[in-house]
């Protein structure tokens, strides 16, 4: 179906007095087809002159001719565009490890360069067409955020489990002569884009600079439904600390040379490491923060200036539950911030049963893996849980738990919180003060 469903008009926009409604398809813009909405925020930027054509539910067509002042919001909202699917079959891909019974949009694997632009997501490049590409430039969707992995070609179709893929470099050389700005990661498979051949992907992505602005190495990760999967090698914590030996000078060069930091380490490998971090500055604007580089760091510092303001509570307890990666150092907060407020706070590493003991981030833990955490357990008040275990908007775990289940089951209110420790601190203050109510 061609153009851009409608899903809704706001009330009093220039699109509500034309009379445009929700259920509506927006076909063009000025002549020009709606694939998608990066196509209808490109045709009505800058335009104060605009030809819509609509489509209405049975079919009648409507053209409407408007004039606004620049930048002026039309007041649409429309439906997302569906994802284009993922062709490779990387040996690390983590959705084929997925144990059955989740979310059923958690198996969709998504390669889409508009997400990667309005999002954020990782894209291989290995699916993109030239007419993709052509549009990339024509558009300039900058920045983009590209999963390089390796750029030994051979090696590459190993990693993504796909022969005849494009030339990532020659990919790269069109998108930096067009000005386009990117971030890069490599998942990190020990004995396989390690050694020799991290420093050949280092090496090439860093002759891209600035064009490409950071990259990031990322361990992969192994959950225990691997059956019929090619063996892959785990981050160990040996392997964690002679990779940090190795490659954090490198980083600290890579910025000495470029004059900014490039090269990122993933926070894992210093929590498996029990490693130091680099120092705040090491992370200049934090790139690639939403890839798990420099979130602890972040956290830390903030940690810090939150607890020099702290003032005492009313006497009450709560149980906070985090990752195992998490625990040691939400563990060193939350102990300081019990004692300033002198509420009783008791922190709890969630162990993973859905995925496995190896998956020990936050953002993957399960409702069920809570409960079973929880068992004989004094939780206190009430439970708090942090935002990134929660779908977004839904309120429900990896596992199709929702809040209403886990409140049930747990036998006691459950608060979401913004997972830094502002956010935590908020939390905590405004859940005393509805105790005092």
């Amino acid at each position: 179906m061609t153009g851009l469903q409608i899903d809704a008009v706001a009330v009093g926009s220039i699109a509500d007095g034309m009379e445009v409604e929700a259920g509506d398809r927006l076909l063009a813009v000025n002549g020009q087809p709606m694939r998608d909405l990066i196509d209808y925020s490109y045709f009505t930027a800058s335009e104060e002159e605009l030809l819509l054509e609509i489509e209405k539910p049975d079919g009648e067509l409507w053209e409407l001719e408007i004039e606004r002042e620049a930048g002026e919001s039309l007041g649409l909202t429309f439906s997302a565009t569906p994802p284009a699917r993922c062709a490779n079959n990387c040996v690390f891909c983590f959705v084929h490890q997925l144990p059955k019974g989740l979310r059923k949009p958690l198996y969709v694997k998504d390669e889409d360069y508009r997400l990667s632009f309005l999002n954020g997501n990782y894209v291989t490049l290995a699916n993109l067409k030239v007419s993709a590409l052509k549009r990339i430039i024509a558009q300039h969707l900058s920045p983009l955020y590209i999963s390089v992995h390796a750029t030994n070609p051979e090696l590459r179709e190993r990693l993504l489990g796909k022969a005849g893929i494009p030339d990532i470099l020659g990919q790269l050389q069109q998108l930096a002569a067009a000005g386009i700005v990117m971030h890069t990661q490599v998942v990190l498979c020990p004995g396989l884009n390690d050694g020799e051949e991290l420093r050949r992907t280092v090496s090439e992505m860093a002759s891209f600079f600035p064009a490409v602005q950071s990259l990031a190495v990322v361990p992969l990760g192994l959950t225990d439904h691997r059956s019929k999967l090619p063996q892959l090698t785990p981050v160990a914590v040996e392997y964690a600390r002679e990779f940090i030996a190795i490659w954090q000078p490198q980083a600290e060069a890579l910025r000495k040379k470029l004059h900014q930091p490039f090269l990122f380490l993933a926070d894992e490998f210093f929590l498996k490491a029990n490693h130091t971090f680099p120092s705040i500055r090491e992370y200049g604007d934090f790139p690639q923060i939403e890839n798990g580089v420099g979130m602890v760091p972040l956290f830390i510092r903030e940690a810090a200036r939150i607890l020099k303001r702290i003032r005492p509570l009313q006497m009450f307890r709560v149980t906070v539950v985090t990752g195992v990666s998490s625990f040691g150092f939400v563990r060193d907060f939350i102990e300081q911030l019990a004692i300033k407020s002198g509420v009783d706070i008791v922190p709890l590493a969630v162990e993973s049963k859905l995925f496995g003991p190896s998956i020990t981030v936050s953002g993957l833990i399960a409702g069920n893996d809570i409960i079973a955490a929880l068992t004989g357990s004094d939780i206190g008040s009430s439970l708090f849980v942090p935002d990134v275990m929660l779908k977004e908007g839904e309120g429900v775990f990896l596992d199709d738990v929702s809040l209403a289940d886990l409140e049930r089951r747990v036998g006691c209110p459950v608060v979401v919180f913004d997972s830094t420790p502002g956010g935590f601190y908020a939390a905590l203050r405004s859940f005393g003060k509805k105790l005092l109510r």
